[in-house]
């Protein structure tokens, strides 16, 4: 048997094992799209807390949380003949068929910039009125900022150069800095709204994502400050009794470790 009909057959494997949920479980069979959602959300952030950890292992495991999802909204679909996985699998074949021209058809594409310009370009031969449709509302900000600008540069909406997009920060700071001064917390708020997007920005020209550059530094700071409250805790000293020189000291063994 070869790889192929090992993954097909692992599939079919677990097709059954979620009939065999739905008609059996209590659990699995109260399950709705709406009861799921929530849990589809964490499993999302799991695999992307596994992935940015580079574990393989837990990248494997969160996947087939997900996938087990995804055969479940199937499952539930198929109930009231709505659509099934076949549905499910049949359909992405045929956008990915439809949006891949330089594969499936006879389009030449240069680099992986005109096929991202071409796949903009044919959602809205679909007949999307707006490129920015396909950025849900749901998003958090900072990855709804940075999946809209990867959309509107896909149609050519983009800076030239990067010294561009810095300069563009630059300005955004200086507006941010005299609506601080101003003290009118609106226009503060707003300004800083504009920061943030023009980092962003600058942040596809360095080929850098801001989500994971964010998150590391969140995950950094996490276990920074963990070490500071453990050594404050070896002295048996509370931070909130500590001066700031206090805790610098341990604060700069963590940054050594």
């Amino acid at each position: 048997m070869n790889s192929k009909q090992l993954q097909l057959q692992s599939f079919e494997r677990l097709l059954t094992i979620m009939d065999e949920l739905r008609e059996k479980c209590p659990w699995d069979k109260k399950q709705t799209f709406e009861s799921l959602r929530h849990l589809t959300i964490e499993e999302t952030y799991e695999l992307g807390d596994a992935i940015l950890n580079h574990d393989l292992n837990e990248i494997k495991k969160e996947l087939g949380d997900l996938l087990l999802h995804i055969v479940f909204y199937a499952k539930i679909g198929s109930e009231t003949d709505s659509f099934d996985i076949a549905d499910v699998c049949n359909d992405i074949c045929d956008k990915l068929i439809h949006r891949h021209p330089h594969i499936y058809g006879d389009v030449v594409v240069a680099d992986e910039e005109e096929v991202k310009q071409n796949w903009e370009k044919l959602k809205l031969k679909e007949g999307k009125k707006s490129v920015l449709e396909g950025v849900p509302a749901g998003l958090p900000a900072l990855v709804k900022a940075s999946r809209i600008q990867d959309k509107v540069k896909g149609v050519g909406f983009d800076w030239e150069e990067p010294h561009q997009v810095w300069d563009k920060v630059q300005e955004e700071l200086s507006e941010l800095q005299v609506e601080v001064a101003e003290g009118n917390q609106e226009k503060i708020e707003a300004e800083f709204g504009d920061v943030l997007f023009s980092m962003i920005n600058y942040a596809r020209f360095l080929n850098v994502n801001p989500e994971d550059a964010l998150e590391r530094t969140n995950k950094k700071f996490i276990k920074r400050f963990q070490y500071l409250e453990s050594k404050a805790s070896e002295v048996g000293k509370p931070l909130m009794d500590m001066t700031l020189a206090e805790m610098d000291v341990f604060w700069n063994e963590a940054k050594k470790l």
